[in-house]
């Protein structure tokens, strides 16, 4: 069966670049064995909790959930105009081929299997990574962790295998880190979730290598919903990465994750995203940890393409000591908005919260940053960093910051700072002027501006990332 393509860029073109434009764009003719049919009712949840043969306490809190998101409104500060855009009853919000994720490469199914191996899965896998997890669309397809890791006690499979298999370990956490009801679309989430990775690390383990997970959208009009769990017992330390595609269709794609991280005394979590989303897909995720006393949690997070994302990783500092960070980078072209950011909840003593934000606008893209960090009266000691640069390709492109800093007391250090600046001519003409055309000279420019922020991606993924904004220069000029 040969996939459905969207036309490259001359040959030429990619390989001065290294990289296929075409790369996530591509799609198979699947026939599932598993579909709830276009549009959310009650009967669409109930049917999605039937097929999992789940216990009657998650459909109950899928219930539940589903009534928190018909009574919540749209978010009406900010977006509106995109967000009415969704057509709920459109969309569907389940397929699978199989219920049960494949052990070992080869009993994957042939179409998957070619969409993961062109997409360099399990290529990695092999070369630097402690455990994959591959999911199309609804399900995982694919799931493995290293027999060392396994050894150490830590447990790495997607979310509907745990509640089966750990209900007494996910259950303790699950929407407690982030309600039902924190906003309408964890409300979504949390009534028809499916897949997302569940991990468990116990305590003093450190795990050497990085998890990683990979969420492949293939169906069109389709919404994919993973719920991730990552619980890190005291003193243990564990880095999850994941990578998002989609192929380009006519018609929207929601993307609605909930990402809960929760680092007990001690713990570390870093959580990598590099997502490359087709113009088509609203990006409507909500990420957040919890950390405890001398526990710290790191985001590292990279948006390119989606239509719209909508997307802001937190952590709640709740222990004494604890440290969050959240390292942020957004490229919007033409027709894309992404109004990313961060939060950062002081709750405890002498808490610590770094945020750095690069944004980089294209054409008619536009970039936002959304920033909120609290810091209550009662505390002392607590201290924030933030720091929001923004760059501009074009003169019509756009930029906005929004920074909500609340400083109660006098026994704090906070410290804002926020930049924006223009590609300069005269740059790109000295440049030109030694061989590099005009799209080299703006990537050049792009990953000389974010590149203090790459660096802190593992190898693999810094080199994809300036790949990816090299590609998108590409179509940006001339």
């Amino acid at each position: 069966m040969q996939p459905s393509e969207q036309p490259a860029i001359p040959d030429a073109q990619a390989a001065a670049i290294g990289i296929d434009q075409s790369a996530g764009d591509f799609s198979y003719d699947i026939k599932y064995d598993y579909d709830a049919g276009n549009g959310l009712t009650e009967n669409t949840v109930r049917y999605i909790s039937a097929v999992k043969k789940e216990a009657p306490w998650i459909l109950d809190f899928r219930l539940n959930a589903l009534k928190t998101f018909l009574a919540k409104p749209l978010p009406t500060h900010w977006a509106t105009r995109d967000l009415e855009n969704i057509d709920f009853e459109k969309i569907r919000y389940y397929l699978a081929q199989g219920q049960k994720p494949k052990r070992t490469w080869d009993e994957v199914p042939e179409d998957i299997k070619k969409t993961f191996e062109r997409l360099g899965i399990p290529e990695q896998e092999r070369k630097y990574l402690a455990g994959v997890e591959a999911q199309f669309d609804s399900e995982a397809a694919y799931s493995n962790v290293k027999e060392i890791v396994a050894k150490q006690g830590v447990i790495f499979m997607n979310s509907t295998e745990a509640l089966r298999e750990h209900p007494e370990i996910f259950r303790k956490w699950f929407g407690k880190v982030i309600p039902t009801s924190d906003n309408k679309f964890s409300a979504l989430n949390s009534a028809v979730f499916s897949g997302g990775s569940f991990i468990y690390v116990p305590p003093g383990v450190k795990v050497a290598q990085p998890l990683q997970a990979y969420f492949r959208i293939n169906a069109e009009n389709f919404g994919q919903f993973e719920r991730t769990l990552i619980i890190c017992d005291e003193g243990s330390e564990v880095t999850y990465m994941e990578g998002c595609t989609a192929p380009k269709f006519s018609t929207a794609t929601l993307h609605s994750a909930v990402v809960e991280l929760v680092a007990l005394k001690g713990a570390k979590i870093q959580y990598i995203t590099v997502q490359n989303w087709a113009s088509n897909v609203y990006n409507l995720v909500t990420k957040r940890g919890l950390a405890q006393e001398d526990a710290e949690i790191k985001w590292i997070d990279c948006n390119i393409g989606s239509r719209l994302t909508m997307k802001y990783p937190g952590v709640v500092l709740k222990g004494r000591r604890a440290r969050g960070e959240v390292i942020s980078i957004a490229l919007a072209n033409d027709g894309q908005h992404q109004d990313t950011g961060a939060k950062m909840i002081h709750a405890a003593d002498e808490t610590t919260s770094t945020i750095v934000s690069k944004s980089i606008s294209v054409g008619q893209g536009r970039a936002t940053y959304r920033g909120q960090v609290y810091i209550p009266k009662h505390l002392k000691g607590c201290k924030n960093n933030t720091e929001c640069d923004a760059l501009l390709i074009n003169t019509n492109s756009r930029t906005d910051t929004y920074p909500a800093i609340t400083v109660r007391g006098d026994k704090h250090a906070t410290q804002h700072e926020a930049s924006v600046s223009k590609v300069s001519e005269e740059m790109i003409f000295y440049m030109q002027q030694r061989g590099l055309t005009e799209a080299q000279a703006m990537s050049l420019a792009v990953n000389g501006f974010i590149n203090d922020l790459a660096n802190q991606f593992p190898m693999e993924y810094s080199v994809e990332l300036k790949r990816l904004i090299e590609l998108e220069m590409e179509g940006s000029v001339g």
